[in-house]
């Protein structure tokens, strides 16, 4: 999720577990430790790719945050105190899990269980952004902070922000069971084979879900549906995905990462002279947010290996249609 969503959940779990013992400062340190995982954006992994697929990696392990909580915890009691060992090492556990398994929650791929595995998590149920989220933790730790700390209300209000935000998320994940089987039987019904399918929410809401289905011949289509569209089948646009270049750049590792990292949901184009992979599970059909040159084509055909993000336009200015289409299902979000 965004920082400020991280800082706020931090904030607010820290709030919960330790603020009627330190007071506001608590919510100050679960603000600093819900940023701490993110910090490994900062690592240069030694290229393109590798940045953009170990990001949340060992940071967001669970088992890396559960051994690094008492060292940490240990460390704050001894500088603040005021609360037990227990309770600041509690806190630092919860601050960061609940980190790391909101981002798993996200399309992105979090890997939750490093070492042991590389798997990128990436339950799809939430977008990077989504104020209906972010709001209930805003107002809670609000309340608390600026409520009489001798009462008991603003910590009430507090846990009930962090109890209506986790419903949200309980939400999404039953708004996209519920969207995806309409998308199956859709591409059913139309008689579209597809390998796999990837429901994920259009930006800033859970209401509007976009769908990518890869077909066996590695082209794909992308559809959306709206909870208030009712009846009827979802509309699919097929895309052509040159995967053949690959042949030319098989093996190379940047090109085999980058399609276990998005579990099969690229495209590939050629961008004269370059070979690119586009991972099509974040942006929409025209601007997507991720594009790797995979290599270069040489005068006579000659294909060298590359690793280099490609910038391109994220399309803000095609966001109004998302709240349009949320009502009309005549809208078209295609390029």
């Amino acid at each position: 999720m965004d920082s400020l969503t991280q800082i706020l959940l931090g904030a607010s779990v820290a709030e919960l577990a330790i603020g009627r013992a330190v007071g506001r400062r608590a919510a100050l340190y679960g603000a600093a430790l819900g940023t701490l995982p993110d910090l490994d954006v900062l690592i240069r992994f030694g290229g393109a790719v590798e940045d953009f697929t170990y990001h949340r990696g060992f940071s967001h392990s669970l088992i890396v945050m559960t051994a690094a909580a008492p060292v940490i915890g240990w460390a704050l009691w001894k500088l603040q105190g005021l609360a037990s060992l227990r309770q600041w090492m509690m806190m630092v556990w919860l601050v960061l899990f609940t980190h790391a398994l909101l981002d798993a929650a996200t399309v992105y791929g979090t890997q939750l269980f490093w070492p042991f595995t590389e798997h990128p998590v990436s339950g799809s149920a939430l977008f990077i952004i989504d104020p209906a989220y972010t709001i209930w933790l805003a107002l809670g730790l609000l309340a608390v902070l600026m409520m009489s700390r001798a009462g008991n209300t603003g910590h009430r209000l507090n846990a009930a922000g962090l109890v209506l935000s986790t419903a949200y998320i309980g939400w999404a994940f039953t708004a996209k069971a519920q969207v995806t089987d309409v998308a199956a039987r859709s591409l059913e019904a139309q008689g579209i084979s597809y390998t796999r399918l990837l429901s994920t929410p259009a930006p800033f809401n859970t209401l509007l879900w976009r769908f990518v289905a890869m077909h066996p011949d590695g082209s794909y289509s992308e559809g959306y549906y709206s909870l208030f569209d009712g009846a009827g089948d979802v509309r699919f646009d097929r895309y052509d995905s040159e995967v053949a270049l690959l042949d030319q750049v098989r093996g190379q590792w940047p090109v085999e990462r980058l399609k276990w990292f998005t579990h099969g949901f690229y495209k590939v184009a050629q961008n004269s002279p370059a070979i690119v992979i586009t991972d099509l599970r974040m942006g929409v059909e025209g601007s997507y947010v991720f594009n790797f040159k995979v290599g270069d084509i040489l005068p006579g055909g000659t294909v060298t290996p590359a690793n280099e993000r490609v910038r391109t336009s994220r399309g803000a200015e095609r966001l109004p249609l998302v709240w349009d289409r949320i009502w009309d299902r005549s809208v078209s979000l295609a390029p």
